[in-house]
């Protein structure tokens, strides 16, 4: 006879998880460390009380963690899933209606950058006893459609859990979305806020300890010769490092297949670090944003090997920055999607496998040495262009390139710098000098305003050893600062550079470019004459409003002083939040690439109509790679 235990669908839930593992080159981690958590009328009596008879009697070891913003714990987590290379992650609760659905934005950014998250959001009643409950979407077409049917679209896996039993199959099946390198990305369970407190007897064996092995898939021999064969017959090739390089620890064989064959490694943002900023192969970030040295070599390259990339458009210039009409690709990637884009000879594999393969199979070949010193004639290059953004002496408030050249001379290997939107990612893939593949943690998938502080959360959770900083513009800031009560409640200690520039520079910038002349970009009154948002600047004190939360301030007015602040939070043992305003208007690092965003084809505004001149101009470059 099969041996049962008593429990509700939550607690069943709650120690199944604590007993879940990964394993990848025999070194086993739990897979989810802890829950994230907001309670409501949903979940409290479900998962809540799961969550503390857990606590209290010590029968599963599952942790909670009370976070302030539901978008913001699951940013957390997916935060700490890209700090453990995807090998775990946290499971976030939310009650009904408005508190799920919040986390959807949170879905959507882990899906996009294909990073681990297990997302709880409490639905409405399965016995409908009781309809319409409050916070219930009804909904003409259907009984059974609830406002959690939109984590469908966001979602690699999603199962709603109409009866206790059904927990099974589907906890299962979310495990093994998890732990999938191909696969992964945001795994919801819809879980009915009757079901959670439903009472079933569970087989004990449900409850065993399991270990989720992820594989090293190994690349296929004849796919190794056909790729070798390319390379082979390449003048001008060029790596193109993505987040599978990192993900896979493939960091030591790429520096080394670099080396022997000559290969200059450009990164995407998910890349950087794979290589160190210094090595002699190294040229840099490529693409929309990317370095002097990447993007002159892309436009040269002949053959193209991308590594663990998804080729975004801003890797690819929006299909521009590889110029040679007779470019070929070699993508060596664990998704077949990615390795077959841009017409590629596909290498399906492990990252770090597929390198070592190629190595033995290029053995004997290597770049000529015109080509080496045409690569370190465009590094040299490229140090001059970073040196002069970061001492361009612009006053009256400093440049962000400046702030970013103190901030990487002050910042250690291994000190990890987050951030997400606005300007900064621009100047930060350009500029930023990573030599630690973790050091370097910037969200360029999704691109989501409000990631970091929350992600300063997670990152520093997943690794407490290192510093962590979190770079944000108030943008962003304002957009969910909010999870800095979260840091200092949980006692742990994150640096939060805080850049005030009273508007959106990046979009402001952008704006200009397409001749819409900035508008709606600045932070201001609405100007009694105009009707505008041109205005005096706004009386916003952010510094004020990180003191309020909890954090320490240090306010800085120029270079010198934010070197100075920066020196003391590094010193400091609790959350400090280092205030600096900028310059709105730049000066940011020159262009050396495109971004492809439309512009209006006709205009009463000869703003406009001349952005959209210079718009149709570059759009010729652009092109399918077949």
């Amino acid at each position: 006879m099969t041996e049962t235990v008593r429990l509700t669908t939550a607690q069943a839930l709650v120690r199944f998880l604590a007993a879940q593992y990964s394993e990848r080159d025999g070194q086993e981690q739990r897979l989810v460390p802890g829950v994230w958590g907001i309670f409501g009328h949903g979940n409290v009596a479900g998962i809540g009380q799961a969550l503390l008879q857990a606590a209290t009697t010590g029968e599963a070891d599952l942790p909670y963690y009370l976070a302030r913003n539901e978008q913001g714990m699951v940013h957390a987590s997916v935060a700490y899933a890209k700090m453990r290379d995807r090998l775990a992650t946290f499971a976030c609760t939310a009650s009904t209606g408005p508190g799920s659905t919040n986390m959807i934005t949170g879905a959507a950014l882990a899906t996009t950058n294909r990073l681990p998250v297990l997302l709880l959001p409490s639905d409405m009643f399965a016995t409908r006893a009781a309809d319409p409950v409050l916070q219930q979407l009804e909904d003409t077409r259907g009984g059974d459609v609830t406002v959690n049917d939109t984590f469908r679209a966001v979602s690699k896996y999603f199962d709603r859990v109409q009866r206790p039993e059904q927990l099974i199959p589907a906890a299962l099946a979310a495990m093994r979305v998890l732990t999938d390198p191909v696969e992964t990305g945001a795994v919801t369970l819809a879980l009915p806020q009757d079901v959670q407190a439903e009472a079933y007897d569970w087989p004990v064996s449900f409850f065993r300890r399991r270990v989720w092995h992820v594989g090293r898939p190994v690349p296929e021999p004849a796919a190794i010769e056909r790729a070798a064969r390319l390379l082979r017959g390449a003048r001008r090739p060029l790596i193109v490092a993505g987040g599978g390089a990192v993900y896979s620890g493939a960091e030591t064989a790429l520096r080394a297949f670099a080396e022997a064959t000559g290969i200059p490694v450009a990164d995407t943002h998910a890349g950087k670090g794979a290589v160190p900023w210094d090595h002699p192969c190294a040229v840099g970030g490529i693409g929309s944003t990317g370095s002097y040295a990447a993007n002159e070599l892309a436009r040269e390259a002949d053959v193209v090997l991308g590594i663990g990339t998804r080729y975004s458009d801003f890797t690819t210039a929006s299909h521009t920055v590889f110029a040679d009409p007779d470019v070929t690709f070699v993508n060596l990637n664990v998704a077949r999607l990615d390795a077959v884009k841009h017409s590629a000879e596909p290498l399906v594999a492990d990252a770090r496998l597929g390198i070592q393969a190629l190595a033995g199979a290029l053995a004997d070949w290597e770049v000529d040495q015109e080509y080496r010193d045409r690569t370190r004639q465009l590094i040299a290059r490229t140090r001059e262009i970073e040196d002069s953004c970061f001492t361009v002496g612009h006053g009256p408030f400093p440049a962000q390139t400046e702030i970013l050249g103190a901030l990487n001379d002050v910042l250690g290997d291994r000190d990890v710098v987050i951030n997400a939107a606005g300007s900064m990612p621009g100047d930060l893939q350009q500029l930023w000098r990573a030599r630690d593949p973790k050091a370097y943690h910037v969200e360029y998938a999704y691109s989501c305003m409000g990631y970091e502080v929350a992600a300063g959360v997670g990152a520093k959770m997943a690794d407490p050893t290192r510093e962590v900083v979190v770079l944000v513009g108030d943008g962003s800031y304002l957009m969910m600062a909010q999870e800095i009560v979260t840091v200092i409640s949980e006692g742990l200690k994150v640096i939060v550079v805080l850049v005030q520039n009273h508007g959106f520079a990046s979009i402001g910038a952008l704006s200009e470019s397409l001749g819409s002349q900035r508008f709606g970009t600045k932070y201001r009154y609405r100007d009694s004459g105009s009707g505008l948002l041109d205005g005096e600047v706004l009386p916003v004190d952010l510094a004020a409003n990180a003191s309020s939360l909890g954090a320490d301030v240090l306010h800085a007015t120029s270079v010198d002083e934010f070197r100075s602040a920066m020196e003391k939070a590094k010193a400091a043992t609790r959350t400090t939040v280092v205030h600096v305003e900028t310059d709105l208007y730049g000066p940011n690092p020159p262009g050396h690439g495109w971004w492809d965003v439309p512009v209006s084809q006709t205009s009463a505004l000869e703003s406009t109509r001349s952005a959209y001149e210079r718009y149709a101009a570059r759009k010729q470059a652009q092109r399918h790679y077949l």
